[in-house]
């Protein structure tokens, strides 16, 4: 095997060897043949091969010149001949690209255009997507992977910047192919090899640079980038290409372009980018819109120092300044001097170096943990009892209207008047156009996210139609607030603060949970409850500290400059943690064990009405609230709480509208199980 190798090997050389010959020869007959061409008028010169044609155009010749477009002398650049050997195209013959040449020699010259033609070279896309189209046809693609490669970056190429028409010039281009890559010495390693990141750094820079963006490349040659390239040829440190692609080229005044340049910052800075799209900037690019801060915005683009560096824009001398050339143009209020202490890139995890987030973010946990903790597992096991009792005929059924004197059949107890109902309703739906507006914001990265942002007309309407409903939920918590007041006012000689129809939490609130957990587990009697049960009273309360958490901390994002004039910037970065977990809590809360509580639970499933009605019927009244019953009739003042049952038409309507914002509060639930368990 090591002999034939090495006979191989031989051959393999001496079969070199002899084309070189060959090559050199055919280059002297060609340069004999044109010597007597020019002396001896009428004599044909040899064909136009690749020996041929390097007869004169090797660049060691006497100087070629031709008429430009300009009707001025253009010199024809000079081919090393070992160069092209050693190329990708070096098995091609010139005339390949070099079409409309013919091989009829005018007086005095080797060679002479057809008529009609031009000696302009092939593109070289429409050359490479025939060869991958006769792959393809004879099955042969597989085969070659880098062609299909080459193929796609030339269309990527029509639709680049590069392709427009020059603003001088509109028969010329901004750049061709030949401009980045000379098609006569061409040979890009293959990706992911040694080669191809040696070439890469070696090559990319100059090549942009050089060519055409000199002043770019005098700006990266300064920056942490170029330095780790030039210096220590890091290969990982980003070059051209890196951040503008190769061939798909924008403008980089058009969003799409910033944000693909943005994306490429993540692919190096991985853990930063992370940290950086969990800001309100982030979230807005994250969901394709440009116009917040973005890396470049911040660390500058081809002059990126290191933040520790005295000139770099995010030096925290200069970090005032480079937050104003946002936070201070028209439209927008001038940044105050905390924000220098924001925290673009904080992170929950890292105590050490953000101690402010990761408080807060452990004791939103804890809230959440212990909130869903309880609560769910109470759920569970209220359904699972409630479901065994009712499997074995021990429920009794919601309404049983024959056992009640026929004057009562038609009445029922009023159990909510009319504006507790619109309270509810406009709480609801306040709350539910939050969720929605606030959502994709939050799971930027979730698939649906970009879409309702997109019909909610952008981060802009959205932001607006987002505070519009936070006043609205806000005005409606704080008008209660003073309804509550005014009616505890009027009944202060009777109203008992820790009685059975206040809604503050007393010790018999405790029992009933033990008690309610003794029935689950079937160590008890279910037990009664009169006019407000502990979860009813936990429904009330949870907004209290809903509204002033999610309240206060979106308040303070929403007129950053004067929250910025009395705290540090640091508290942005902690509000934003507050109000996204304690909304997520709320979300969640309320379309999982408040829906349960009220209308999924089995002996209230599809649905409960009465909060749209108003009234419950006696017969359910006296199941759900024994107590409070037996309290009424001893009193003998139940009578003055019946009213009529509602009519057919008022019944009708509360149940579509009880079901519609079921059906969409699962919704909105569902989109926040994706986001969540997409982004975490």
């Amino acid at each position: 095997m090591r002999v034939g190798w090495q006979f191989e090997k031989t051959g393999h050389h001496m079969r070199a060897a002899w084309r070189a010959r060959h090559k050199a020869a055919s280059a002297l007959i060609a340069r004999a043949a044109l010597a007597l061409g020019l002396l001896m008028p009428g004599v044909a010169v040899a064909a136009l091969d690749n020996a041929g044609c390097l007869a004169c155009h090797d660049g060691k010749s006497a100087k070629i010149e031709v008429a430009g477009t300009d009707g001025k002398p253009r010199v024809l650049r000079g081919m090393a001949a070992e160069r092209y050997a050693a190329a990708v195209h070096g098995k091609m013959a010139c005339v390949d690209c070099h079409t409309g040449i013919s091989d009829n020699p005018a007086a005095g010259r080797g060679h002479q255009l057809e008529t009609g033609r031009s000696a302009r070279s092939a593109e070289c896309a429409d050359c490479h997507q025939k060869l991958w189209s006769g792959a393809q046809q004879n099955n042969t693609a597989a085969n070659k992977p880098r062609l299909g490669v080459v193929v796609e970056n030339a269309q990527a190429y029509k639709g680049s910047f590069h392709a427009r028409p020059t603003k001088d010039d509109k028969s010329k281009v901004n750049a061709t192919c030949d401009g980045c890559h000379d098609t006569h010495t061409f040979d890009v390693p293959a990706k992911g090899s040694a080669a191809f990141d040696a070439w890469r750094i070696a090559s990319v820079p100059a090549m942009c640079g050089k060519s055409c963006h000199d002043e770019a490349l005098e700006q990266y040659a300064e920056s942490v980038h170029g330095k780790e390239v030039a210096a220590k040829k890091n290969v990982k440190s980003a070059v051209c290409a890196d951040c503008h692609s190769a061939h798909a080229i924008g403008n980089t005044s058009a969003s799409p372009v910033k944000l693909a340049i943005t994306a490429s910052c993540g692919g190096c800075h991985a853990d930063n980018y992370k940290s950086y799209k969990a800001t309100y900037h982030g979230q807005v690019s994250t969901l394709g819109y440009a116009y917040t801060a973005k890396c470049f915005d911040c660390h500058g683009g081809h002059d990126v120092l290191a933040a520790k560096d005295p000139q770099s824009k995010v030096h925290v001398d200069n970090r005032l300044e480079t937050c104003r050339s946002c936070h201070g143009k028209k439209g927008v209020s001038e940044a105050p001097a905390s924000f220098v202490s924001f925290q673009p890139h904080g992170r929950t995890d890292d105590f050490a170096r953000y101690p402010q987030m990761w408080i807060g973010y452990q004791m939103m946990v804890g809230l959440l943990l212990g909130t869903f903790g309880f609560f769910w597992l109470h759920t569970a096991l209220w359904f699972h009892r409630e479901y065994q009792d009712r499997r074995h005929g021990r429920s009794a059924p919601q309404v049983a209207l024959a056992a009640l004197p026929v004057e009562l059949q038609r009445k029922q107890v009023r159990r909510f008047s009319g504006i507790w109902r619109l309270a509810h309703i406009t709480f609801a739906l306040s709350l539910m156009l939050l969720t929605l507006t606030g959502m994709p914001l939050f799971y930027p990265d979730a698939a649906w996210a970009p879409w309702v942002m997109k019909a909610l007309g952008g981060p802009k309407v959205a932001g607006v139609i987002h505070r519009v409903n936070a006043v609205i939920f806000a005005g409606v918590f704080f008008w209660h607030l003073a309804y509550m007041g005014l009616n505890v006012w009027r009944n202060r000689k009777t109203f008992r603060w820790f009685g059975p129809d206040s809604l503050i939490p007393n010790w018999q609130d405790l029992k009933d949970i033990v008690a309610m957990f003794k029935w689950f587990v079937g160590k008890g009697a279910r037990p009664v409850f009169d006019r407000w049960t502990y979860w009813e009273k936990f429904d009330y309360w949870a907004p209290f500290w809903g509204v002033t958490i999610i309240g206060v901390s979106g308040l303070m994002m929403w007129l950053p400059t004067v929250t910025g004039a009395f705290l540090p910037g640091w508290v942005f970065n902690v509000a934003a943690i507050f109000h996204g977990e304690e909304a997520f809590l709320a979300v969640v809360f309320l379309f999982t064990v408040h829906f349960f509580n009220n209308h999924f639970r089995p002996d209230k499933f599809p649905l409960e009405i009465v909060m749209f009605t108003g009234s419950m019927s006696l017969e359910h009244f006296r199941r759900e609230h024994p107590l409070h019953y037996q309290r009424l009739q001893q009193a003998g003042e139940l009578q003055r709480h019946l009213v009529d049952a509602p009519s057919p038409p008022m019944t009708l309507f509360s149940k579509v509208l009880g079901f519609t914002l079921i059906a969409v509060g699962l919704i909105l639930l569902f989109g926040v199980a994706v986001g969540f368990f997409s982004t975490n």
